[in-house]
């Protein structure tokens, strides 16, 4: 039911109205929940913890949450996109909620809208409010913006805390073209309190305190949480998780959220909080990530050096594929080219050209060497793809 409505929604836009949004929750906002003793999202006791940024959210906020959750608290966690299935945007109480729960939501959300307002409503804008209706019951929600952050159909919503995660070049097209830019939209997000993880580029600090003074917001940095019995307990959480380093950063942001809740916390608290997608090791000699931009690329060259891989690759257009092959080009033995079928993939002679210019060598994606080592990078539609044909 949900499912073929979505399906005749697209999943990527040309452009995007960001008025829509804010007009269509104004109207339903006090029909979110039966009660009337409820906040503007309405719902009776969520508080809402925002993260923006361009690498990091999902993995920071399922630590989050799933760290909520095993602790006591009601907890939910939106993150997008999914790579196999719709339901693994929407996660509650420890695990992805279930096709009939999603399609009792999509009739009750059927009879809030107008159909005019659920027609005109992007994928995306209608899956957040889908997602809250779900979410109605928690204490907690981690809410992961999908593009910019400012514009977000996830920036409506009364937040506690807004994480930033590392800000760097991605959808250029919808953010601008410098980063300041980039950072200036996704930052806009905050509202009454905002922790920013380490950065990059030291312009984005600079913005945010801009940005928090002229808001009177409330501005910490990850580390003004993190102390000594932090850090051994970051380290000992990783360990037992195998994570890597770049992830390490994402833990300590999501710990540094419990500290500012006053919310302590355990190392088995985030027992299977690890996202599906991000360095999963899914056999002795394959590796898949869903990274798709240069900050992205420079983490799995850190974490996976000096090992090499054969790299099964593929890319959207828009993305900057040459600065993200020449970054992975230390560890790569060759590249191995999956068929997607989608317009917004590069045609295969811009990217025979580029791997052709930083003299990587190449061919077409065909079988697994059980011999070779294997890194599955490009989005989350190569990742899709390339399981789809080794699972198959």
């Amino acid at each position: 039911m949900l499912q073929s409505f979505l399906d005749k929604k697209p999943l990527y836009y040309t452009e995007i109205d960001y008025t829509r949004m804010p007009r269509v929750y104004e109207k339903i906002k006090s029909h979110m929940c039966p009660s009337k003793a409820t906040n503007t999202l309405g719902v009776p006791k969520a508080k809402i913890i925002h993260l923006v940024g361009t690498n990091g959210k999902g993995t920071t906020g399922r630590f989050l949450a799933t760290a909520l959750f095993n602790i006591g608290y009601k907890t939910a966690h939106y993150t997008s996109p999914h790579i196999l299935e719709f339901n693994e945007r929407v996660w509650l109480n420890g695990e992805n909620v279930s096709d009939e729960t999603l399609d009792i939501a999509h009739e009750i959300l059927q009879t809030i809208l107008t159909h005019e307002d659920s027609n005109s409503l992007s994928y995306f804008e209608y899956t957040t409010l889908l997602a809250m209706l779900v979410f109605k019951e928690c204490e907690y929600i981690i809410l992961e913006a999908g593009l910019g952050g400012e514009y977000d159909a996830t920036a409506v919503f009364d937040k506690t805390l807004t994480l930033v995660t590392p800000i760097d070049y991605d959808h250029e097209a919808f953010l601008g073209s410098n980063i300041e830019d980039i950072a200036r939209t996704k930052i806009n997000a905050i509202q009454k309190n905002a922790i920013i993880s380490t950065q990059k580029y030291e312009k984005v600090y600079k913005i945010a305190k801009k940005i928090a003074d002229e808001k009177k917001a409330n501005f910490f940095s990850v580390d003004e949480f993190i102390n000594d019995v932090d850090i051994d307990k970051i380290s000992k959480i990783s360990k037992k998780l195998s994570l890597a380093l770049y992830l390490e950063d994402n833990l300590k942001l999501s710990i540094s959220a419990l500290k500012f809740l006053d919310i302590d916390y355990k190392i088995n608290d985030f027992n299977n909080s690890k996202l599906f997608g991000r360095l999963s090791k899914i056999s002795d000699n394959i590796i898949v990530d869903v990274g798709h931009n240069p900050l992205a690329a420079s983490s799995i060259l850190k974490a996976l050096s000096p090992q090499k891989y054969i790299l099964i690759y593929n890319t959207y257009k828009d993305k900057e594929y040459k600065k993200i092959l020449e970054i992975l080009k230390p560890i790569i033995f060759h590249v191995e080219i999956i068929d997607i079928n989608d317009d917004r993939i590069e045609s295969s002679k811009l990217l025979h050209l580029t791997l052709k210019e930083l003299g990587i060598e190449y061919n077409s994606f065909n079988k697994i060497d059980k011999n070779m080592n294997y890194l599955v990078f490009g989005s989350f539609m190569v990742v899709e793809a390339f399981l789809d044909r080794y699972n198959g």
